[in-house]
This record gives structure tokens, sequence and C-alpha cells, in this order.
């Protein structure tokens, strides 16, 4: 069984930087695509960065494109997101997801939180102003 446990949130002001962290375990993750999400209070969850595990391809919301780096350490099974240039928008809950994919994310990206199918507790990053 896949687990996910993210760390690293907290209360930061605006203009500064938090780095996320998701240890993933229970699979070899060599065809996986690991992704981060977010949910504001009474929002949606919604997509903010994705990457494959295999070959490393990245896709960003634009909403967070030039300040947000997802990355992986294939060694430790880790996904970490860099996050720089906080806004109080950027405020939520966020989330790391991991889905089965054999294939590459080149032409389709995994962007929908439906399309993940495991899914870690949640570490809360509050933005104040």
């Amino acid at each position: 069984q896949v687990q996910l446990a993210e760390s690293g949130g907290g209360l930061v002001q605006a203009g500064g930087s938090l780095r996320l962290s998701c240890a993933a375990s229970g699979r070899t993750f060599s065809s996986y695509v690991l992704g981060w999400f977010r949910q504001a209070p009474g929002k949606e969850r919604e997509f903010v960065a994705t990457i494959s595990w295999s070959d490393g391809i990245r896709y960003y919301a634009d909403s967070v494109k030039g300040r947000f780096t997802i990355s992986r350490d294939n060694p430790k099974t880790m996904v970490y997101l860099q996050m720089n240039s906080l806004k109080p928008e950027d405020t939520a809950v966020y989330y790391c997801a991991a889905v089965y994919y054999g294939y590459s994310q080149y032409n389709s990206p995994k962007l929908r939180s439906s399309e993940y199918a495991f899914w870690g507790q949640g570490t809360q990053v509050t933005v104040s102003s």
C-alpha cells in the first residue's frame, strides 16, 4: 500500500519561502506520478504541480509558475515543493498525491485530483500579509 506523509508547512510572511516534503513509501515508484494539490477553506481542491518519477517531467498551475518548484529525490523516495515569493492567496492545506502511470506525462499530464489514487493527510501553509 502506498503511503504518503507531508511535512514542512507553517506560518510565513508574504514574500517568504517554505519547502514542503512528501515521504513516499510502500512501492517502487519508478512508474508513478507524484503531485501536489491544495485546498483553501470553502474552496475546491486545486492542482499545484506534478512530476513523473521516471523522467522528471513537470507541470505547474499558472498561479504558481515561476514561484514554486517540484522535485524528487529518487534514493530517498521524497518529493519536494519549494515555494518562494509566497502570497496570502497561497494559504491552504497542501496535499501530496500519487498514482501509478506507466506512460510519459509529456502529452497527458495528470492535473486533476480525481486522477490520483493515493493521498497524504496534508500540511497547513499560512501566508500572512
